[in-house]
């Protein structure tokens, strides 16, 4: 093994010698179980301290792509091969495809009416509140602008967290909680600490881009599992799990993105028992939590983390730009997940995480809810009547619905809501076209393939409610309706 290293970069040793050894290892001239140098002989040969080759070796520990041998070494991973072979180019291009949707939506923000965005009208927002927390924090406490937070996260934050969990019957105590930067760190932590390239992990179809394109980042082997009205296809994940034995499954509980939908409590109890008789962790993705008012179950509540990790956050619904998310889950893990944590972004920003905290504290995000939520159900209410007047169909309604989910909804369990709609105009059988149609008009939403984990073909798009009232939103409405079959 032979590494460029450049003392003059601005790229610091630590991070040249982790993308170095990956090279390496990807370039087929490291075999699984290659002996690496020591830390002591790797600091000497490059004439450089020991602690970057410390934290590098780490790094690549947690990665996977290296094993730690107690008093013997490191080596390269026997699943680094199987794994990561096909990474590079190919594995990164993947991951850009899945990011693309994104970067999309960022960079032309504004040009276009973004019709499947995720994010709430500025006009929605409560900016006020929002600039009075940061003047507080400000004077308050002015060291938050500069010095670096805990990995674990504001205490002050973390037990406002854990009483806001109470009432969806997750307890929790301030130990289980871990603030991260935005649900998705959350995310790419517990893939980190949890799986290993070549590990098969089970995601919803349709389901979250992003989740797709970091598990596709990290080597991961994606499995999709239909998404109901009422949950995962129960039927659908009986058979893939006599096929495949997946390490993890990523489920979307309320307000799935991007169907809407909510997990009911007969899929709830199964699900549950299948992760207890499959030995499968269940990644319990909540970021969507604080559109609901009346509370439905929790698998984390119902399990009491024995195999339920869970991820909520504040970005979706406070502000985007304060990216504070958090993971609950056994003492243990959120231990080893700050010391993942700290080797990879230190710590969360302390500044950020004080104002969440006193948004919480004064009362004002609670009162911001109660007006985002009526807002976002009168949109949900319109946009539903507006859709269905132009003769789209909905997801869960009982032309769209398995018969399975048809009965579940009929003994009331199924229920929508949140930011979204899925739609799709019947007689169109890819939502390329539809994305086609809207240009022109001045409307930009992605195809449903795109939500889907490998690209498949889907006749659905994501629609955004708070975004439907637009004239060039009802222009696309009526267009797309009269595309020709």
């Amino acid at each position: 093994m032979k590494l460029e290293l450049d003392r003059a970069s601005d790229v610091p040793l630590t991070d040249q010698i982790v993308t170095g050894v990956q090279t390496w290892i990807r370039s087929r001239a490291a075999h699984p179980g290659s002996r690496l140098p020591s830390i002591r002989q790797f600091a000497a040969d490059y004439a450089i301290s020991r602690f970057p080759v410390i934290e590098a070796y780490d790094r690549l520990v947690s990665l996977g792509y290296l094993d730690s041998r107690h008093g013997s070494g490191f080596y390269v991973s026997e699943h680094a091969r199987a794994g990561l072979s096909g990474m590079g180019t190919c594995d990164l291009s993947n991951a850009a495809d899945e990011s693309g949707h994104l970067l999309s939506q960022l960079e032309r923000e504004g040009e276009l009416l973004q019709l499947d965005s995720g994010s709430i009208p500025q006009a929605w927002r409560d900016i006020d509140a929002l600039g009075q927390a940061i003047r507080h924090v400000s004077r308050s406490d002015p060291a938050s602008l500069v010095d670096y937070g805990t990995p674990t996260g504001d205490a002050t934050l973390r037990e406002h967290l854990r009483n806001r969990l109470a009432p969806l019957g997750i307890a929790a105590e301030t130990q289980q909680i871990l603030i991260t930067e935005g649900a998705s760190e959350g995310l790419d932590l517990l893939m980190r600490y949890m799986l290993k390239p070549g590990d098969t992990a089970f995601v919803e179809d349709p389901g979250y881009y992003n989740l797709y394109g970091l598990l596709k980042l990290h080597g991961v082997r994606l499995v999709g599992i239909r998404r109901t009205a009422s949950g995962p296809d129960l039927d659908h994940l009986h058979a893939m799990l006599a096929e495949h034995h997946p390490r993890a499954f990523f489920v979307n509980t309320v307000f799935h993105n991007p169907t809407g939908s909510t997990i009911s409590p007969p899929v709830a109890f199964r699900l549950l028992q299948l992760a207890r008789e499959h030995r499968f962790t269940i990644v319990e993705d909540d970021i969507y939590a604080d559109f609901q008012a009346d509370p439905t179950d929790r698998l984390a509540a119902l399990d009491q983390f024995e195999h339920v990790v869970y991820v909520g956050g504040l970005s979706k619904t406070l502000s985007s730009a304060l990216r504070v998310g958090y993971v609950v889950a056994s003492p243990a893990i959120v231990r080893d997940l700050a010391a993942i944590k700290a080797l990879t972004t230190i710590s969360g920003s302390r500044f950020t995480q004080a104002v969440a905290a006193t948004l919480l504290e004064r009362g004002a995000y609670r009162k911001y809810l109660e007006r985002l939520r009526r807002r976002i159900a009168e949109a949900q209410g319109s946009a539903t009547r507006t859709l269905e007047a132009h003769g789209w169909e909905l997801f869960g309604s009982v032309a769209s619905a398995s018969s399975s989910t048809a009965a579940s909804a009929a003994r009331g369990y199924a229920q929508t809501g949140g930011k979204f709609v899925w739609a799709r105009v019947p007689h169109v059988e890819d939502s390329t076209r539809l994305a086609a149609c809207g240009e022109p008009l001045g409307v930009a939403v992605s195809p449903g393939s795109h939500f889907r984990p490998q690209g498949e073909t889907s006749p659905w798009i994501r629609i955004n409610v708070a975004l439907t009232l637009d004239p060039r939103a009802q222009a696309f409405f009526a267009a797309a309706a009269r595309l020709p079959g």
